[in-house]
């Protein structure tokens, strides 16, 4: 008997069938029987259906002869269903990577719920994806599991069957199937978990729920709408049934006000004509199944109020009214942002006939979560090395916190910023400041870029159009011929910057001022950065920090990364930073999975780790630093060489060893390939041409140059003499050849270079 029964009843949704079963078929959890169920459908949907069914033996194909609908194509399927536990998919909609597996590690770790509530994220056409506003109602925590008077607000939660696993033998016990109609999701969910007597919650998006541009059900303008009127009869007659329900009737009556509003309100559900009759038949159920109670927002009152007195004409005069109102508003605020930006360009132009003050500097940094990268690291040296310089960071919305106690912050575009960039001598950016920003005689503008340059940039881009996207190339150059300094961590990139980016400044080969705490952070620091993040006492953390894909419209990880750490074994963490243009994490964190995504300093992140996988990204070069394990996993190098191109070849000069597939990598780590002598062979060649000024002092050489006029800066320390922090669990892994890991389930060869 399978764990999973996962029913999918499919109708006129061919174009995304295959998308559907797929995605229950690839789960990293196996334990499952999919019964797809025909709705009779006009389409190819039971072609599809048998196609799949004759490939994979947990497909079980069902066809209705005649059209059903969905509900009662549902219960077909739970007729044939044999697992332990119900799922229901619509066939437009797919499960999350891993969402089966975190199903079941919760019903495991809750006892075998009868209902367990899990989360959902609607997905557009354009690739957009939006998490459900609902989702801190499945916090884990608190007790569990627990009946719904302990947890009410799961009620606030979209009334669908689809982001629910049920058990099965309490779904058969007390009966519940779903009805014909629209809005069959209301009467089985209401009943279900007010009787449910144990429920728990998974915080974790198990569903990407499709917003179809056109052809969604509940998109279409019919009089099948009038349907939600009967659903609710059938809620409140159980709860007739049920005298014990009875507590719940004033919260589901509000419930149901509030709904029957959406749907009036919707203007692609109800055809024109029948409007006020909708609103008569809601008004009818609204003096039927009233039970006050529960107390209503203020700005509900009014729909619930007109509901009650069925008052179609009034409802439409409010509309049209509440339109025009936001319209003069959005004209009147357009018509503020224009003063407003005139009076700030007025405001700047004045500044800049005030005199630069020589002992003001301005931070900003560009990819990073508030104060950091190589900017951070100057702002701090600069109150270190020049104590008499006021330093100002660009903090946006969010990252005041961020910002190191003296440093003033900036909130962009006001006027406190506009002055400070007309009157501060140094102005230090990792990409570009404002396009408007005037560079006036005395000012030194010092440009730190984002570490050693792997991609193509600059220029480079033109022959690049994905990558290079919307990239002005005269604004580029226009920006290029503001900068002073250039700061670079070694010869390549000397090379690189000076031909993608041609300008008059000068070079400064002093090192990356973002790597100094490589060399001058302790194992106590490491210690106190693993224990903020969580990091199990002896465990293996691996930071996972891919790159962007400018050929991808959305950003996905081809790694499964709960899969990859359970296979490792529980001596194994991932630390899952995705890039600042990703989107959103990587994966859901949990279990050995941690999210790092938004922490502030990517740098703690490398000092926390015990070894990096990473693609293209130049935190390769920074990681090199501490001479501390880098594997790549390279699953798409000749798409991404295509549309992005690169500087370096990997396949000859890799910092270590190279994964071209998640069971390739999965087998690097189980057998120590990773920290293997070849690894370190490749990494001490790496680090010896792309490390060579990094010694912790490059932030201090380039305040004495620049700030305070040295030519005699430090010297730098050779790499021979360097003594990176070691990494927490390096002296454990020494005395252990494998340090304990288990082999993969079946062996997969190992790669060391592409």
């Amino acid at each position: 008997m399978p764990r999973f029964s996962v029913i999918v009843p499919a109708y006129k949704v061919q174009a995304y069938l295959h998308e559907c079963l797929d995605s229950v078929l690839s789960q990293s959890y196996s334990d499952l029987e999919l019964i797809a169920v025909d709705d009779c459908s006009p389409d190819a949907c039971g072609a599809i259906i048998d196609e799949v069914a004759a490939r994979d033996p947990r497909v079980r194909a069902v066809h209705l002869e005649q059209n059903q609908g969905l509900g009662r194509a549902r219960n077909a399927g739970m007729a044939e269903a044999t697992g332990d536990y119900l799922i229901f998919l619509d066939s437009d909609d797919t499960l999350t990577p891993d969402a089966l597996q975190a199903i079941a590690d919760r019903l495991k770790e809750t006892g075998d719920p009868e209902v367990l509530v899990y989360d959902y994220a609607r997905t557009f056409w354009n690739g957009e994806t939006v998490r459900n506003q609902a989702a801190p109602q499945l916090s884990e925590q608190g007790p569990v599991p627990f009946r719904l008077a302990d947890r009410p607000g799961l009620l606030r939660l979209l009334m669908v069957a689809w982001n629910k696993a049920y058990r099965r033998d309490f779904v058969e016990e007390e009966g519940f199937t779903f009805p014909t109609g629209y809005y069959e999701d209301t009467p089985w969910t209401y009943p279900i978990l007010m009787t449910a007597q144990s429920i728990a919650t998974l915080d974790r998006v198990c569903v990407h729920y499709r917003q179809r541009r056109r052809g969604g059900i509940l998109g279409t303008v019919s009089p099948r709408h009038f349907d939600i009127f009967e659903q609710y009869d059938r809620v409140f007659a159980y709860v007739d049934k049920n005298p014990e329900l009875d507590r719940w009737r004033p919260l589901l009556f509000r419930r149901m006000v509030d709904h029957f509003v959406v749907v009036f309100a919707r203007p692609d559900r109800l055809p024109r004509r029948s409007r006020a009759e909708f609103l008569r038949m809601a008004r009818t159920r609204y003096r039927r199944h009233r039970a006050p109670g529960v107390p209503v927002a203020l700005r509900s009152r009014l729909h619930h109020t007109l509901v009650r007195l069925g008052l179609h004409r009034t409802y439409r005069v409010l509309r049209l009214t509440a339109s025009l109102i936001r319209r003069t508003a959005k004209v009147t605020n357009r018509l503020l942002k224009g003063v407003r930006s005139g009076v700030l360009r007025l405001h700047y132009r004045l500044q800049r006939c005030l005199p630069v003050r020589a002992d003001r500097a301005v931070f900003a940094a560009h990819g990073v979560r508030g104060h950091g990268c190589n900017p951070g690291a100057l702002e701090q040296a600069f109150r270190a090395h020049a104590p008499r310089i006021r330093t100002a960071w660009v903090a946006g919305a969010g990252q005041d916190g961020s910002v190191p106690p003296g440093t003033r912050r900036l909130r962009p575009g006001t006027a406190a910023y506009w002055t400070a960039l007309a009157r501060s001598k140094y102005l230090v950016h990792n990409a570009e400041f404002d396009r408007r920003l005037v560079k006036r005689r005395g000012q030194v503008l010092v440009q730190t870029r984002q570490g050693t340059p792997l991609k193509h940039m600059g220029v480079d881009l033109r022959e690049r159009p994905a990558a290079a996207a919307d990239t002005d190339f005269d604004d580029l150059l226009d920006d290029v011929d503001k900068w002073d300094y250039v700061l670079s961590g070694n010869r390549h990139s000397t090379l690189t910057w000076e031909r993608v980016h041609p300008g008059d400044y000068t070079t400064l080969e002093y090192g990356s001022p973002r790597n100094d705490p490589f060399q001058q952070a302790t194992s106590a620091d490491v210690a106190r950065i693993r224990e903020s993040l969580g990091i199990p006492e002896g465990a293996v953390a691996i930071l996972y920090a891919p790159t962007y894909r400018d050929y991808h419209r959305t950003q996905r990880t081809t790694l499964a990364l709960h899969h990859v750490t359970r296979t490792l074994g529980p001596g194994f963490v991932v630390l899952a930073r995705a890039h600042h243009r990703h989107g959103g994490p990587l994966a859901a964190g949990g279990g050995q999975v941690i999210d790092v995504s938004d922490h502030p300093s990517v740098e703690s992140l490398c000092l926390a780790s015990d070894a990096l996988v990473t693609d293209y990204s130049s935190i390769m070069f920074d990681y090199a630093n501490l001479d501390r394990p880098i594997v790549l996993h390279t699953d798409d190098r000749e798409a991404y060489e295509a549309a992005r191109g690169t500087y370096v070849d990997l396949r000859t000069f890799p910092p270590g060893a190279v994964a071209r597939s998640e069971d390739e990598l999965i087998d690097i780590f189980a057998t120590g390939h990773w920290r293997g002598s070849r690894s370190a062979e490749l990494r001490a060649a790496f680090r010896e041409r792309f490390c060579p000024y990094d010694d912790g002092r490059a932030a201090e050489r380039v305040v004495r140059h620049v700030v305070l006029g040295e030519r005699g800066v430090p010297p730098v320390v050779p790499l021979d003499m360097r003594h990176p922090v070691p990494s927490a669990v390096a002296a454990s892994l020494a005395q252990s050849p494998r340090g304990g890991v288990p082999q993969p389930a079946r062996p997969v060869p190992v790669t060391e270079s592409l």
